[in-house]
């Protein structure tokens, strides 16, 4: 659910905060690091039952008179607080600060436990300074990652370098923990003492490995609000334009350029509607347009669902494209079969308009096949995707025509022939009308009557 982009966000990035930066562009890049926060939460959940099932189910390795155990202690609590988290995100957008609230805890968790082996085991605080545990704090900084923010990235890089260094100097604090300071590295791997360097490179470590995950997320997320910002582009582009027309603009592997095209075999569709002038002037601007937008959502899906592509709206007119904007091997059956959905689309749409004492707006349609050429016309500032060819201005002349012939679709011979070839069957026997003289085309033409 797109929530305002202000809601809850705390202090958000300000990359996506940029007012060149739509705000439907900016709820889906905020919708998507809440789903990756879920994410993060699953993780840390899976990651502490497993590490629950492996203390409980393991032989235990602390001796008899260890002074406590803190494992179960802290892996209770934090699933508590993971839990809690996960709610919360469930319930609304996170704040700020209970992300930096979870890393807290991420690296309180992780350093409390190793803190807790030098008790747990009766040594020297030394002692827990070669726990391999401490490789986890990877993995912790590593899930930050998911979120496509370098700050929460850097945050756990930076508190986890605190962390050791405070467990690093904790356990030279005392007297007694001097003495266990070395330069020999035999000696440090080979017992309690403690290395300096050694615990130098692994906050090093830690700092490098966070500024290397930082940089490579903040690259990340800048092709990841392009990648947003240009898919609700296309989202947006599919709305103007039939989605194969947008699909084959946004997955062109060159750019849309003026005097390019491609000839095809295709269908051309025309829809009218008959009278609808003379209801323009006798009815309200609302009205008008709310039985304009109530034919088109009543024909435009039937049109789609056949295969055809919308190339525009002309008033009340509807002009369709089978086999143009992708290639078909069946336009010619699908534009006639979308003809009949059509018609028996119209007739329903009037009887339910009659049902509220509302005018009936009959329907014409029309149809005709041909080579096309496909392309963009216009100029680079404003460019227009459609179709050119005879079928084209047959397939408008015809839909005209059929006020002549008075019925309510029509096509030619061939195309209709063509169909037949396609697999397309009439659901009645239609009646044809050859050598028929249409406005605008020289030549007589052969006519099938598709709708009475």
């Amino acid at each position: 659910m797109n929530r305002p982009a202000s809601a809850g966000t705390g202090n958000a990035s300000r990359d996506i905060d940029s007012p060149q930066l739509p705000a439907r562009v900016r709820n889906a890049i905020l919708d998507q690091q809440d789903a990756s926060e879920r994410l993060i939460c699953w993780v840390q959940l899976a990651v502490v039952a497993l590490f629950g099932t492996l203390y409980f189910t393991a032989p235990q390795a602390a001796p008899e008179y260890a002074e406590f155990a803190m494992v179960p202690i802290a892996l209770g609590l934090y699933f508590a607080f993971t839990l809690a988290r996960l709610a919360a995100i469930y319930r609304g957008r996170p704040k700020d600060w209970l992300l930096y609230l979870s890393v807290i805890a991420d690296m309180a968790l992780l350093f409390g436990l190793i803190w807790s082996f030098h008790i747990q085991y009766m040594q020297p605080p030394a002692f827990y300074l070669k726990a391999p545990t401490l490789l986890y704090v990877f993995i912790f900084i590593a899930l930050r990652a998911l979120r496509f923010e370098a700050r929460f990235v850097i945050f756990a890089g930076v508190v986890a370098a605190i962390g050791w260094s405070i467990l690093a100097y904790y356990s030279v604090a005392d007297e007694n923990g001097m003495k266990m300071i070395t330069r020999d590295y035999v000696l440090y791997l080979t017992s309690n003492h403690v290395l300096i360097g050694a615990e130098i490179d692994k906050i090093v470590s830690i700092l490098t490995v966070t500024a290397i995950i930082a940089v490579a997320i903040g690259r990340a997320r800048r092709l990841l609000i392009r990648a947003i910002a240009e898919q609700a582009a296309a989202s947006d582009l599919a709305r103007f334009f039939s989605p194969e027309v947008a699909e084959q603009i946004t997955t062109s592997e060159t750019q849309l350029n003026v005097g390019e095209g491609e000839a095809r075999d295709a269908t051309i569709l025309f829809c009218d509607v008959r009278g609808f002038t003379v209801y323009a002037h006798a009815v309200t601007p609302s009205e008008l347009m709310a039985a304009l937008a109530e034919y088109q959502s009543q024909l435009v899906p039937v049109i789609q669902s056949h295969g055809g592509a919308i190339d525009k709206f002309m008033g009340d007119g509807i002009m369709a494209t089978f086999g143009a904007a992708r290639a078909s091997d069946t336009h010619a059956a699908d534009a006639l079969r979308a003809i009949d959905d059509i018609m028996s689309a119209a007739a329903a749409w009037n009887a339910e308009r009659e049902s509220r004492n509302l005018p009936p707006l009959p329907v014409g349609a029309a149809a005709s096949s041909g080579r096309v050429i496909v392309g963009a016309v216009g100029d680079e500032s404003r460019l227009e995707y459609t179709v050119i060819g005879d079928a084209v201005n047959v397939a408008a002349k015809l839909e005209k025509h059929t006020k002549a012939e008075g019925v309510r679709a029509l096509t030619d011979r061939d195309t209709f022939v063509m169909a037949g070839t396609q697999g397309y069957a009439p659901p009645t026997e239609p009646e044809t009308r050859p050598g028929r003289a249409v406005e605008g085309i020289d030549d007589p033409v052969n006519l099938v009557v598709m709708a009475a």
